[in-house]
């Protein structure tokens, strides 16, 4: 049996690919914004906050990061509507994607406020430093250039994962692929240039996550 590689036969659909991968990049940084503010907060509240507070966050932690993402996605887009909380496919997958993040990112950044040393903080207590100060200017500053490489594969990974938002129809960059395939029938060809396509978005993704904690972070 043999078999004719055809690419041109995607040419006709470079602008659906074009479109799923700007979605792709769009949600991954929305997503790693909005998903890193949440793990800052749920990472404070658990190793500052109340007892009570503390609780909350270890059972959305726990929930998340014990559950498969498809499920959660799904809950979010198909399971919610049944509460008269319906969302649209891409809201959907913005918001399972950032709760997601979330859960990970609030361990990692408790790993790295964990072990900023005590004395630091009571140096900068004894300063007259306000907790939110200690907190900003002393703990999270060095937790972030500790946790820093942990927080940018969880970076990558979540991109990676992104893919299975296609299955609710948003519009990613694996929705785009399923839509050539199912026009075109050239499913080698399709899911061969998309591998490529995450493949290098993997590779700049790392590469942008490196620079920028060069030059804000300080890492290492």
């Amino acid at each position: 049996m043999t078999y004719k590689l055809e690419f041109s036969a995607l040419l006709p659909y470079w602008e659906d690919l074009a479109w799923g991968l700007w979605f792709t990049i769009v949600l991954t940084v929305v997503s790693t914004a909005a998903g890193i503010a949440v793990g800052t907060l749920g990472a404070s509240a658990r190793t500052f906050g109340p007892k009570w507070l503390g609780g909350i966050v270890r059972v959305y932690v726990e929930l998340i990061r014990n559950t498969p993402f498809i499920v959660q996605l799904f809950f979010i887009f198909f399971g919610l509507p049944a509460l008269g909380v319906k969302l649209t496919e891409t809201t959907a997958a913005f918001l399972a994607m950032v709760i997601n993040l979330g859960a990970y990112s609030t361990e990692i950044i408790r790993a790295g406020i964990e072990a900023v040393p005590k004395g630091h903080i009571e140096a900068g207590v004894s300063l007259a430093m306000t907790r939110l100060e200690v907190l900003r200017h002393i703990v999270l500053r060095q937790a972030f250039a500790k946790i820093y490489p942990a927080l940018s594969s969880q970076i990558i990974i979540v991109m990676l994962g992104s893919a299975v938002v296609s299955q609710i129809s948003a519009p990613d960059l694996t929705y785009a692929a399923n839509f050539i395939q199912s026009r075109n029938f050239r499913a080698f060809e399709v899911y061969f240039v998309v591998a490529l396509i995450y493949l290098v978005l993997a590779i700049v993704l790392r590469y942008v996550l490196r620079v920028i904690g060069d030059r804000f972070v300080k890492v290492g």
